[in-house]
Parts: structure tokens; sequence; C-alpha cells
């Protein structure tokens, strides 16, 4: 048996395997019904489908919020790309984690440490010094115009807005968003216009491109990303399928202390065609190109 599970969130992903929402949620949540009472069960009550989760347990429910009353509560003072300043449970830490999607990360893990019998002061000082993972809103910053460069792995239309709006969170004003994002081949099909419209929304500029095509024309891919804008998006992007081309662009376009957000890949080292996994890596081809276009 499992001594506890926690829920964070669900979203539109794996459906290529689950091939509907409804069917995904199930499946998540038949786990928290199969618990057994000796053990605990944590679940974001921000979550619209936190609680549902939990609903049929039989084991201990605990929450954890940044927004409501709860078991595990958290509120953020400060963030930034120095990290986040924040309270859990009425204690103050600085944590070198950015992003509200972090805030949330560090209570639940703080949750499930605490309901393991672990120290509370031990967890928090563990916490703290914790640092993101390769790939995971990874910031570089232009020697010459202070230009914000992210690497992310948001491929999903949530986790792209969880990136982007901790972004626009971070600027001071004046500083545009240029997205560059795209969408795997051979996997759910329905996320694409979503991601499209999502980039758009929270973006000042966006240059679609390839993710992995696998099997897929690349050119199709873009087409499916571009079915969901609307007249005020269509005025924000432009379509490139050659990935690198696509960084060159963005970063081209890019004034002083503007933020270029490369989303989609991450860690990954290899971009795939046809079979075939070329080496291909977001973060070493950024912080070529910043020296090249002498940003």
């Amino acid at each position: 048996f499992y001594a506890g599970a926690l829920f964070s969130n669900i979203t539109h992903d794996h459906l290529d395997y689950h091939k509907t929402f409804d069917e995904y949620i199930r499946v998540k949540k038949s786990f928290f019904d199969n618990l057994p009472a000796s053990a605990f069960a944590i679940s974001n009550a921000d979550d619209k489908r936190g609680a549902v989760m939990l609903q049929n347990t039989a084991a201990t429910k605990y929450f954890y919020s940044l927004k409501t009353i709860a078991a595990f509560k958290g509120k953020i003072i400060e963030n930034g790309l120095t990290g986040l300043h924040m309270t859990i449970n009425e204690q103050e830490v600085h944590f070198l984690l950015i992003g509200e999607f972090n805030a949330y990360n560090l209570l639940a893990v703080y949750g499930a440490a605490v309901c393991l019998g672990e120290d509370k002061d031990e967890v928090l000082l563990a916490l703290s010094s914790i640092t993101g993972a390769e790939g995971r809103f990874e910031y570089f910053i232009s020697p010459k115009e202070n230009i914000i460069g992210i690497v992310d792995y948001a491929h999903t239309p949530d986790a792209l807005i969880n990136v982007l709006t901790t972004i626009q969170k971070l600027r001071k004003g004046h500083e545009q968003i240029i997205t560059v994002v795209g969408c795997g081949g051979d996997r759910d099909k329905t996320k694409r216009p979503v991601m499209g419209e999502a980039a758009c929304e929270y973006s000042n500029r966006v240059i679609f491109t390839s993710d992995n095509p696998r099997s897929e024309d690349p050119l199709e891919i873009l087409k499916d990303m571009e079915t969901g804008l609307n007249t005020a998006a269509k005025r924000k992007f432009i379509s490139i399928a050659d990935r690198k081309e696509a960084i060159k662009t963005a970063i081209s376009l890019a004034n002083p202390e503007d933020i270029v957000l490369i989303a989609g890949k991450g860690h990954e080292k290899y971009q795939e065609i046809k079979g075939v996994k070329y080496p291909f890596d977001d973060k070493q081809i950024l912080i070529e190109l910043f020296s090249i276009l002498e940003k």
C-alpha cells in the first residue's frame, strides 16, 4: 500500500493514451479512491477538481492552498527572478524556485513531508535550498541588452499559461514577451489550437514553430495551431517551421530587456523528425544566438 497520495492539478495531457479528459480524471481519481484508511491524501484546494479527487477516499484528507484556509497554507510575499519569498503556515521562507506554480509545488511537498512525520522546520530548510530542474523556467540574460531568455518544458495549454502568467508578473512594465512555441507530432491534436490561442493571448509577439514533429508534416501541425486564432491574435504571430530560425527571429525582434520564452522542449537535447532524433538543445541555441546577434 501507498503511505499517501498527492493531487496538484489535472491538465490537457496524455489524451493520446486516455482518449478523453473524463477518462483521464476517472483514472486519477481511482488512485485516491483505492487508498487505505491508514494513508493520507493531499489535494490542491485552489484547483476546481481538488475536492472531487478526495470525495470517496478512505484516507485522511488534507488540503493545501494559496487562496483559502487549508491545513497547509501559503502566501506569496514576493515573486521575482531571484526566487519566491513566501509564508508557509505563518513561517516566512525564501525559496530559490520561481513562480506561483512552484509555490503550489512547494506547499504540496511540504504537506507530504509533514504527513510522513518529518520535522516542519527541517522540511522548510531543505526546500529553501532546492534549485529548479533543467529546462523548467531556466533563464539566461544576454550580456549586452539584458534580454531575458527563458527555456521551459511547457507543452500543454495549462503549463504554457502558467509560465506566461509568471513571466507577466516578473515584468517591470515596458518589456515585450516574445514566445516561441510548437506542438508535438503524433500526439493529442485537440490541444494545438488551444496552445496557439494561449500563446497569443499572453504574449506580445508569437512565433509558431516545430517541436518534435515525429511522423507528421511540421507545416500541417502549424496550420492546426493557427485554427484557434481570433483576428487580434492573427496580428501577433508568424509561423517558422525551422525551430532554430524561429528562435533566431525571436531574439532579433527583441529590444533591450524584453523577455523571450522558448517553450515545449525544455531539457530535451534532440528534435525527433521522421523517426530520427537530431541533436537540438534550446538552451545551447539561445546562448549561441545571444552571442552571434550581439545581444
